[in-house]
């Protein structure tokens, strides 16, 4: 590391400064040291520095003001907190406030040294440029554009993320970005299934095993935590591991340390904990399925990746991409979405999210002729539209034909009613009731009547063609 590179050590006690500042040394980098938040505050005033290391508890306040001081006056500088060892809260509240990492006291020196090389190396990351969010996300929808934001500002983090969605909304994509946008970007990835890993072999899965400690244990075997080690651990459908794994699972987190099956001794371990599920974790901590305190300890930021139909307007860049890889893939040249396929999939409610995009896409591109792809090539279910609500009487001195009847509820219909074509006409005719009485209400102004139905303005002319209203 260059000789250039400063550290600012903030710390009361003068033995933890010492021990920093020879360590530090040691790795080629310039120190200064301060007592308290105030002789802190007059040497970031006067130079920048790389880092900063920070006691939690100083005469005169909390490292915690000095994290949010520098996050709004030198974004730049990544800050980690120096805490008490087994004081899980203030390190939390750490990771909360934008602090970089923590390190426990009394500070292990291998563990110090791998935070302050991912932290320079993030510093460096930044200053060449480097983002892929671009490539990664596509979409330039309010929605998206937020999104990015943040994991930009997450990727800047160790702190563990729990990402929530809705299947197929591309979890996993999201944690692969903050991945390769932090510092961590140089080492493994590792994604796991949750759900897919037998009860009975969690632990050996996770924290690996030695020869002969169990029928079948034919030699040592690395788990998941040591493939991770100076990387991301990616766990999928966190909400499907059994109790008895949660309890384990949180010791490692905690202890940054695991221990195989059979082994005598603990495993240092360097992992930055990424996590997501399509279900509502605070629920489930309120039913018992899920441990409070790893849901505290893995949800320090929360990230929601939206689902596809609240960013429809980024579905024709999306398609195009998407055909545009999978034309690639197949080596021919890749056709275009013509007007009325755009809006049959902006009028589509996606309940299998971008995934579905995908299939409905390869589809479409087997099965089209020629270049350009039209809504009748895409075989979209015909259920695409949420049923509305039955009309209520109108009130007085509204005009009669505002009141809409709805055709008979399925639900009450007979086995034989219900079968073959009956239900798709059901659908349609709830459509065609919900449009009609949206386009009496809005005075058939149609941008009104789309905006009110929540649907695009083009999905909307392509309804009232479908559905022969005139």
């Amino acid at each position: 590391m260059s000789e250039t590179r400063s550290v600012l050590i903030v710390d009361d006690e003068h033995d933890i400064r010492e021990l920093l500042v020879l360590t530090l040394g040691r790795m080629g980098l310039r120190t200064d040291t301060a007592p308290s938040l105030a002789t802190a505050r007059e040497l970031l005033a006067g130079g920048r520095y790389d880092l900063c290391l920070t006691d939690m508890r100083m005469p005169d306040g909390s490292g915690l003001e000095l994290i949010s001081e520098i996050n709004t006056r030198f974004p730049g500088t990544p800050v980690a907190m120096i805490t008490a060892y087994g004081n899980v809260e203030a390190a939390v509240e750490a990771l909360k406030a934008g602090a970089f990492d923590f390190v426990s006291k009394p500070v292990d020196i291998h563990v110090l040294r791998g935070l302050v090389r991912q932290a320079l190396e993030l510093g460096e990351r930044a200053s060449q440029g480097h983002d892929d969010s671009g490539s990664r996300l596509l979409g330039n929808s309010d929605a998206m554009v937020t999104l990015r934001n943040t994991i930009a500002k997450v990727a800047r983090s160790q702190a563990p993320v729990s990402i929530n969605g809705e299947s197929g909304t591309g979890k996993e994509l999201v944690a692969r970005t903050i991945h390769a946008q932090g510092a961590r970007a140089s080492g493994p990835f590792i994604p796991v299934n949750c759900g897919a890993i037998p009860t009975e072999l969690m632990e050996s899965e996770f924290f690996g095993h030695k020869k002969g400690s169990f029928t079948g244990a034919h030699s040592d075997k690395p788990g998941l935590f040591q493939a991770a080690d100076g990387g991301t651990l990616f766990l999928d459908e966190v909400a499907e591991l059994p109790l008895p794994m949660q309890v384990k699972l949180l010791r490692a987190i905690q202890e940054k340390s695991i221990r195989p099956v059979g082994a005598s001794a603990e495993v240092q371990v360097d992992v930055r904990i990424l996590s997501a599920t399509h279900k509502d974790l605070a629920a489930l901590t309120e039913n018992g399925s899920f441990r409070h305190d790893l849901y505290y300890r893995i949800n320090v930021i929360g990230l929601h990746v939206p689902p596809l139909r609240e960013r429809t307007g980024d579905l024709p860049l999306l398609s195009g991409a998407i055909l545009q890889r999978l034309a690639q893939a197949m080596k021919r040249p890749a056709p275009r979405l013509a007007d009325d396929a755009v809006a049959a999939l902006e009028a589509y409610a996606f309940p299998g999210n971008v995934r579905e995009l995908e299939n409905i896409l390869e589809r479409a591109l087997a099965m089209a002729d020629g270049d350009l792809i039209h809504a009748d090539d895409l075989h979209l279910p015909r259920a695409s539209t949420p049923r509305p609500t039955p009309a209520q009487a109108p009130a007085a001195g509204t005009p009669a034909a505002q009141t809409v009847t709805l055709p008979p509820d399925p639900r009450t219909m007979s086995p034989y009613e219900t079968a073959g074509t009956a239900l798709p006409s059901y659908i349609e005719d709830i459509e065609r009731a919900a449009i009609q009485q949206a386009l009496q209400e809005n005075r058939y102004n149609k941008t009104k009547t789309a905006s009110a139905l929540g649907i695009t303005f083009r999905a909307l002319r392509y309804k009232l063609k479908k559905l022969g209203i005139d």
